[in-house]
């Protein structure tokens, strides 16, 4: 039975600020600002003043593209310009990640696989195997130190298995899972990025 690293799947979590930091800035980090809306200035029409100055009894307005007018100009709206990445520090990235894998390790849901476990490229391999798992149906997380053809083959076709490699495992992937697999290599491959031994 493969042994992991305590120093990346046993820290004791006191609390869980980091991993929330981590997670809501990968969902910021993947925000797009595509949404626009026209400013006063933008909205066609209005270049007649819609009533003379005085003398009507009503309010007076200079144009119908005023903001407060129904079809008017939006203020302070979406420009398509927002930034709403947040940054967060190598350091505290990794400890987060790491922080994760403790806590779904503490759950029992992180799995190592011994080297002699291989995928042919077949989808009925890879089923197979997440059946002698006992995860079928499961949000698996697969993490591998390289995508190889066969492996890309063997799981593209599988719906709840999203396949990872190693120096690119986030918080939000591992905490989404229901089960971690490493292969026997990318459990290598992490030790060496989680613990700075990666040049």
């Amino acid at each position: 039975m493969t042994t992991l690293n305590k120093d990346i799947f046993g820290l004791d979590v006191e609390n869980h600020e980091l991993v929330k930091l981590a997670y809501d800035a990968y969902l910021a980090n993947s925000r797009s600002s595509h949404a626009k809306t026209l400013k006063r200035g933008e909205v066609s029409g209005g270049g007649k003043k819609p009533w003379k100055q005085k003398g009507t009894g009503r309010a007076r307005f200079g144009s119908t593209r005023n903001p407060i007018w129904r079809h008017g100009g939006v203020a302070f709206g979406r420009t398509g310009e927002e930034n709403f990445t947040k940054k967060l520090a190598k350091s505290s990235k990794l400890l987060a990640v790491r922080q994760a894998l403790s806590m779904k390790n503490a759950a029992k849901a992180v799995m190592a696989l011994p080297v002699e476990t291989k995928l042919d490229g077949k989808t009925k391999t890879a089923a197979k195997l997440l059946k002698d798992l006992k995860l079928e149906g499961k949000n698996v997380l697969a993490v591998v130190a390289e995508k190889t053809p066969e492996i890309l083959r063997s799981t593209n076709n599988l719906p709840n298995v999203k396949l990872v490699r190693a120096t690119y495992l986030n918080v939000f992937d591992i905490m989404n899972a229901d089960a971690v697999v490493f292969s026997a290599d990318a459990l290598k491959a992490t030790e060496k990025w989680l613990l700075g031994e990666e040049k």
